[in-house]
């Protein structure tokens, strides 16, 4: 009796681990882009959105990093020029360097001759309208970040609807189907956090070469204001 419970026993584990090879085979030989596929239809736009941060990340970084591009003699190159007078020439000094810092400063130097407070106001004013270019499209990244994982989580639960409803119609409940169906679907949320979370730390980077740049230009800005209130000027 023991020997018919043993083999009774041991011919049910054997099925247990045949069905879940079964399960596990086709996991093992579906690439990546198979397998974000059975995701569902919510998937296309997590894809979309994926691409739109990446190409506004890739773009912006560039942008900044050439804006944040440090010219050691530029102050320099103006300084001398401003202290013997030459006005055109610190402007000619901006137009080749063609930089953030340089298009405000040149903002400065066209209002010389004028009050200081008009100077400042310009560079001001220039300063924002540059940091206003820098910033463009960087906060669709923000809207990335919260988006992408709302997706997944509304392709996750319309699947698992999808899920208990063939279960329903089916009138019984297969353990393998709703197991095997409820991975895919998960599928959606995982991919959805993880742009979301790419495009969160993307949103962050670019925001803080931006801000590293406005205190460059807030100290170059004070240091060309206080060139301008020295005597002779």
């Amino acid at each position: 009796m023991s020997f018919i419970q043993d083999t009774a026993l041991l011919d049910s584990a054997n099925s247990v681990v045949n069905q879940s090879v079964a399960i596990a085979a086709p996991v093992q030989d579906q690439n990546l882009i198979e397998l974000l596929m059975k995701g569902g239809w919510i998937m296309i736009p997590i894809v979309v959105l994926f691409f739109i941060g990446l190409v506004i990340f890739i773009e912006r970084y560039i942008t900044i990093r050439n804006a944040s591009k440090s010219d050691g003699n530029l102050m320099a190159q103006i300084k001398s020029n401003v202290l013997s007078g030459k006005l055109d020439s610190a402007i000619a000094v901006c137009r080749s360097s063609n930089s953030a810092l340089a298009r405000m400063l040149q903002k400065g130097l066209t209002r010389v001759g004028r009050p200081i407070k008009d100077i400042e106001g310009a560079i001001e004013n220039a300063g924002k309208l540059e940091v206003s270019r820098l910033e463009k499209n960087i906060n669709v990244l923000g809207i990335i970040a919260g988006i992408a994982p709302m997706l997944g989580f509304v392709g996750t639960i319309f699947g698992v609807i999808q899920i208990f409803r063939d279960v329903e119609a089916a009138g019984g409940i297969d353990i393998g189907s709703v197991s095997g169906g409820l991975y895919v679907k998960m599928i959606a949320s995982a991919s959805g956090l993880t742009i979301g979370i790419l495009a969160y730390i993307g949103y962050h980077i670019l925001n803080m070469m931006v801000e590293r740049l406005i205190l460059k230009m807030e100290t170059e800005a004070v240091e060309f204001i206080d060139l301008l209130d020295e005597p002779g000027v």
